[in-house]
């Protein structure tokens, strides 16, 4: 039968057992013939390029079409490196019932919905990503899902529970009938004072996790009234971050309001996520501390256009999406001509998963080059990652994430969202869009 008429849950579970069998015997060599290669690392697009692939990873980048036993045609595409999203939330996708959803739906439930977000994300172009933000462990068992091969999508780190104060845009009780819920404390990531700080991390470490978020502001999304204002004292800024280099974890903080980003920033945070209030101020300091701006132009273009629809979001939430979501883009704009280091992300569970390409155009709308929209998703993401040596750029040593497709994304940026060719360490998942 063809695998073509089996139905869809099938057919997954056929390519997740394909994936466990492929991970556990010695990958032959594999040559790519790319008819166009983007070499992120030099800026060029390089014509007739062969890729030598073994054991799911790049050993050697040739010019021209070498012979080889075993041969992927993509001489008609356009190649470049898998894509890096450093800011989507696969366990969960924005709609009308969200909010509902939280009292009606299981942990298992959202488990077993995120696996179709993850390979959505995954056939989208998007190799790696970084989620920022889950509860009861969901992230970080759908990384080691997708690891073992019981499921399909990208290679993922995770932050797990993100950090809040009591109130804050991540506190889990907010918006909660209080018959219902607790105070909860640094266990379940809402932190008050120094000491909170070191046992909020701590559990993260606890948990799995790979990384520290922060809501250093006020967001929009959550039941609270503030979208902007700060919500931690630039001492547990700084007493998170010392913890979190203590376990080798890297810092993301959300931030929408001038002053809880500026404490962010002072603090060490190795990104700002959002960013809608940026200043001048503030990106001189990103620029002297080398801190990452991590946009997510399309989550806020997203929120400011469902808040025209009535119902869509609660009487909280709309005014702060139409007064924050429109203005990301121009932060965007300003910073990247300041100079300031700018790093690929979406919000994507904001947005609809699989959708994350759309974040390039918006990118190259607001005046940044197509090239550099891709380093930023490539080299500058791995850097902010602190996966430089694996990740990022398609040259010997580095996983054989890479993707393709048909024509030319820096002349048509419309191509971003056809993707025709996925593989992640030396796997293919989408060949001719099959």
């Amino acid at each position: 039968m063809s695998s073509r008429k089996l139905p869809a849950a099938c057919r997954i579970r056929i390519l997740a057992l394909l994936m466990v069998s492929a991970s556990s015997m010695t990958q032959a060599e594999v040559v790519i013939h790319a008819g166009a290669l983007i070499d992120v690392e030099s800026g060029q697009l390089l014509e007739n390029q062969s890729i030598i692939i073994e054991d799911g990873l790049v050993i050697g980048v040739e010019d021209g079409l070498l012979p080889a036993d075993e041969v992927i045609d993509l001489t008609g595409s356009t190649v470049m490196p898998g894509w890096i999203d450093m800011h989507v939330h696969l366990a969960g996708e924005s709609n009308p019932d969200k909010q509902l959803e939280a009292f009606t739906l299981n942990p298992i439930d959202f488990a077993f919905r995120s696996a179709q977000y993850a390979q959505r994300t995954l056939m989208a172009g998007f190799t790696t990503v970084r989620d920022l933000g889950s509860s009861d462990g969901l992230a970080q068992s759908l990384r080691r899902a997708i690891r073992e091969g019981w499921v399909v999508g990208p290679r993922v780190f995770a932050a797990g529970k993100a950090l809040a104060s009591t109130g804050g845009h991540a506190d889990p009780s907010n918006g909660v009938n209080r018959k219902l819920t607790t105070d909860p404390g640094p266990a379940e990531g809402v932190v008050n004072g120094v000491d909170d700080a070191y046992k909020a991390v701590r559990s993260r470490y606890k948990e799995g996790s790979d990384l520290i978020k922060i809501t250093a502001t006020g967001g929009v999304l959550s039941q609270a009234s503030s979208g902007q204002n700060p919500q931690f004292t630039i001492e547990e800024i700084t007493a998170i971050v010392a913890a979190a280099r203590d376990y080798g974890f890297k810092v993301a903080a959300h931030a929408h309001g001038t002053e809880g980003m500026r404490r962010a920033v002072v603090a060490g945070v190795d990104s700002i996520e959002h960013g809608t209030y940026m200043t001048d101020e503030v990106m001189r300091l990103m620029k002297k501390n080398g801190t990452y701006y991590v946009p997510t132009i399309m989550a806020g273009r997203f929120v400011a256009e469902k808040a025209q629809i009535p119902g869509y979001f609660s009487d909280l939430v709309t005014p702060k999406a139409i007064a924050i979501g429109p203005l990301v883009q121009d932060t965007f704009a300003r910073a990247y001509a300041a100079g300031v280091l700018i790093a690929f992300g979406t919000d994507t569970g904001v947005s609809a998963h699989g959708d994350n390409w759309q974040e390039f155009g918006y990118m190259i709308e607001a005046g940044m080059p197509p090239m550099e929209a891709i380093r930023s998703a490539t080299l500058a993401a791995a850097d902010l990652l602190g996966q430089s040596e694996k990740l990022g750029a398609i040259s010997p040593g580095k996983y054989a994430d890479i993707i393709a497709v048909p024509g030319n994304p820096l002349e048509d940026t419309h191509l971003f969202g056809q993707v025709s060719f996925v593989m992640k360490g030396g796997v293919v998942y989408k060949n001719n869009g099959e």
